[in-house]
């Protein structure tokens, strides 16, 4: 025992993480996807496992864009990549480079459990299908600007009917692919001048190579678009997801282009053909519009003489309505006459009650008038009272009214203080004067001008 080699945990830890890197450094692994976690850091964690064992992986951020296609729990994968241990855990797991399809089952197995949902959610309802243009202006291309489907595509609308092609490059095939067909198809409905139809498309491929077009993410993207799309996918053997959501489904990208528009040739040669035939139309129209007028012509009768007989009766009329004419008049002034002999007692008694009624209004307007006069002078009257009794007219008579600082009249010296400020309201304005003020300041007494009158010497006096 004392011959054993002895390890410490790191050193142990670091052998069995060589160990283990030197022997798994390239491998392949197959087994289902479960316990899918993606991280806010762009690290995807997984496990792999079949009906035997499991085994953790890892995919690294900078190695996400470069799988091959998108992990998603139950998906059936070989992955290629290296063993790797963990030591200050004791764990190890297999880090992803590369994922592909184990095998065409998986692949065919996975398309048909997004075929029937979305044959549940009604994605491939025909109600849901929209009629393509007769004769588009601009067909939308979606493919890769590299291939042969776009030269196909422009081949042969130079030789069925010229149209504009506006060209949406993208990948077809790869992990990339299906974002950038689905971002594709959103661009073309979101454009100012969208195009008129859409042609998706790609050549030939594996089922591998065709998994772009079974996305979820480009089927939804089919479904959403405003503008008819028609799908040209590989060959006419091969049929993708697409294909069932589409508003037409073509086997090869050469037949989408001839769905797109009708051959020039055979419309121009149905132009002519309805131009004859209108041509022809509107000639027996007219042939028979003519006939007709002549037929009807033919029944009318002589217009002359249609008048003559017309002119007679119109005389007799007239003569009959001048004959008769005076002695109407005359029994209907008659019968005015004997109308108004009737009315007259009436209108003779209506008017002797206007008379009366009217009378006793002029009499009730006679009283009105004479009770208007006597208030009048009542009126005047109690005027004249309340003027020679109005304070204006005792202040004309040289009597002034005597207010403190707040407007209230004061009657009484003993009412105000000395010194107060008070306010003499005469006839004609009001003065402001300060009570008891100093006898030096004050100027000699003179003589009042006038009897009973306070004196002119300045000083304000009460009365």
């Amino acid at each position: 025992m004392n011959d054993l080699r002895e390890y410490s945990v790191s050193s142990l830890s670091k052998e069995i993480k060589d160990t283990l890197e030197g022997k798994f450094s390239r491998i392949r692994v197959r087994g289902e996807i479960t316990e899918l976690k993606r991280y806010p850091s762009g690290h995807i964690y997984f496990s792999l496992k079949d009906e035997g064992g499991k085994i953790s992986g890892i995919v690294w951020r900078s190695q996400v864009t470069r799988l091959g296609l998108a992990p998603e729990n139950g998906l059936e994968v070989v992955g290629t990549g290296r063993v790797s241990a963990y030591g200050e855990r004791s764990s190890y797991q297999f880090i992803i480079e590369k994922f592909e399809y184990a095998g065409e089952g998986a692949m065919l197995a996975r398309i048909e459990k997004l075929r029937q949902l979305f044959i549940q959610e009604g994605l491939f309802s025909l109600e849901h299908k929209k009629t393509l243009p007769y004769l588009p202006l601009k067909i939308g291309v979606i493919t890769s600007s590299a291939g042969a489907v776009l030269q196909d595509i422009r081949t042969t609308l130079e030789r069925r009917f010229p149209r504009e092609i506006l060209l949406w490059p993208v990948l077809v095939q790869g992990q990339e692919a299906a974002e950038q067909i689905a971002e594709a198809i959103e661009g073309m409905n979101q454009l100012s001048s969208p195009p008129d139809v859409l042609i998706v498309g790609r050549g030939g491929g594996s089922l591998e190579d065709l998994m772009a077009f079974n996305e979820e993410v480009v089927v939804r993207a089919v479904f959403n678009s405003n503008i008819p799309v028609i799908s040209a996918v590989g060959h006419e053997t091969d049929t993708t997801l697409i294909d069932f959501v589409s508003d037409q489904r073509a086997p090869t990208p050469t037949a989408a282009a001839e769905m797109a528009v009708p051959l020039r040739s055979e419309v121009l040669s149905d132009l002519m053909h309805q131009d004859v035939r209108l041509r022809q139309g509107l000639g027996r129209y007219l042939q028979n519009l003519h006939l007709s007028l002549e037929n009807k012509a033919g029944r009318l009768p002589n217009m002359l003489h249609f008048f003559d007989g017309v002119r007679m009766r119109l005389e007799d009329r007239s003569q009959r309505l001048r004959d008769i004419l005076p002695e109407y008049l005359r029994g209907l002034r008659q019968s005015v006459r004997d109308e108004g002999r009737n009315l007259r007692p009436m209108t003779q008694y209506i008017l002797k009650m206007a008379e009366s009624d009217l009378r006793q209004i002029l009499s009730q307007i006679l009283a009105a008038k004479r009770l208007i006069f006597e208030k009048k002078n009542i009126l005047e009257s109690k005027q004249r009272q309340l003027e020679a009794l109005s304070p204006k007219a005792i202040l004309e008579r040289g009597y002034v009214l005597v207010e403190d600082k707040d407007g209230q009249i004061k009657s009484r010296s003993s009412e105000i203080k000395k010194g107060a400020m008070i306010s003499l309201v005469f006839f004609d304005g009001q003065r402001d004067a300060q009570l008891d003020t100093e006898k030096k300041n004050l100027p000699k007494k003179t003589k009042a001008k006038k009897k009973g009158l306070p004196s002119g010497d300045g000083n304000p006096r009460l009365f």
